[in-house]
């Protein structure tokens, strides 16, 4: 067989293409293999000589006994090997895909399910007690209105309580005359701080003049000193105004306008009172059938949370304005006894009243230039 091998490879041709170029390298070593295979010995009938210990008999191991030969498959450039899996392992794999598989998606579809189903019920329930407070709102709204307009044209009657509807129209009025007041006062100090300004600037001209002047100097001298000593009284008595100003201020617009809001609440009150007190009335007037019990019952429920509501807030009302009146009077009988001395004192030139009377009561006297920004909040 070798000397047939040599024999061959010798007398082996150098392939040439078509365009008489010589094939490639691997494309010969190809041919070479092809042509041993055929000549070659059958390996199903040859046999591997094993030189290790614990082998057959001789060494020898027929080829034939080999399981899977069947499986190499030799090409030309490489060996495909064909590995067949288990089916036991095969089995087993894809029965455990099938039981894992709809455990797990189904506790994923069972929690979303569950928290959508949660998410949605808040959101049902919000949008119904939103419904249910406009739909009351709107009854309301209807009853209020439908009254109002029965008041104005003299179709419905109302609730009156004449004590209370006099001290009302009391307050009111005094708010007014009282905001008059304020009005008033806070002009007087505009003006006042103003002439005060004036003498100020008046006394520095008679000073530079009196310097500048020495056949007036004395002349120029005594007024300047009278201006700068009424600017000094006039600061004390800008004091006290501003002082006067601002209990004004404090009472009308922070006392009075309280208990204002405390009475607006009181007649949205007793708006609602009658209008469910006349809803009462009608039906009352109507047939008794069974529909329409079950309506006066639910009316007079209504009927009795707006008499509750109304009488809580009308001695709210009570009291407030009874407060009201017994701080005013304490607020005014200092305010306007402090307004009367330091004008009396201030006109009649006397300064030691005057700063006895801001001692008196208490006011403290703002330093000149205290109003005026810093440098740094001008800058």
């Amino acid at each position: 067989m070798a000397d047939s091998f040599m024999g061959k490879a010798a007398t082996m041709e150098i392939p040439i293409n078509s365009n008489g170029e010589t094939l490639a390298e691997d494309d010969s070593l190809e041919q070479d293999l092809q042509q041993v295979m055929v000549s070659g010995p059958n390996l199903n009938e040859t046999s591997i000589v094993s030189g290790g210990y614990g082998g057959p008999a001789g060494g020898i191991i027929p080829t034939s006994s080999i399981k899977g030969t069947h499986n190499l498959r030799m090409k030309s450039r490489g060996q495909v090997v064909g590995l067949v899996p288990s089916q036991s392992a095969a089995s087993r794999i894809a029965n455990q895909n099938q039981t894992d598989q709809p455990f797990t998606g189904s506790g994923m579809h069972h929690s979303n399910s569950n928290q959508n189903m949660s998410v949605e019920e808040a959101n049902r329930g919000v949008a119904v007690e939103k419904l249910d407070s406009v739909k009351k709102w709107g009854i309301n709204t209807y009853k209020c209105t439908k009254q109002m307009f029965s008041e104005r044209f003299g179709r419905g009657s109302r609730t009156v309580d004449l004590e209370l509807e006099a001290q009302i129209d009391v307050l009111r009025d005094t708010k007014r005359k009282y905001e008059s007041v304020l009005r008033l006062t806070s002009a007087l100090t505009s003006h006042f701080y103003n002439m005060v300004q004036t003498q100020q600037a008046l006394g520095d001209t008679f000073a530079d003049l009196s310097q500048k002047s020495p056949e007036l100097r004395d002349e120029f001298g005594y007024n300047a000193e009278t201006q700068k000593l009424l600017c000094r009284n006039g600061e004390v008595l800008l004091g006290a105004i501003n002082f006067f100003v601002s209990s004004i201020n404090t009472l009308v617009n922070k006392t009075m306008e309280d208990t204002l809001m405390t009475i607006k609440l009181y007649e949205a009150a007793r708006l609602e009172f009658d209008a469910y007190r006349a809803d009462l009335e009608e039906l009352s007037l109507g047939p008794r059938d069974a529909a329409t019990m079950v309506r006066i019952e639910v009316s007079q429920q209504q009927y009795q949370v707006q008499r509750d509501k109304y009488e809580r807030l009308r001695s709210d009302v009570t009291i407030k304005l009874k407060f009201l009146e017994e701080n005013k009077v304490k607020v005014m009988h200092k305010q306007l006894l402090l307004f009367h001395n330091a004008i009396s004192a201030y006109f009649a030139g006397n300064q030691q009243q005057l700063e006895q009377t801001l001692r008196q009561f208490n006011v403290k006297l703002k330093p000149p230039g205290s109003d005026k920004p810093s440098w740094l909040e001008e800058s």
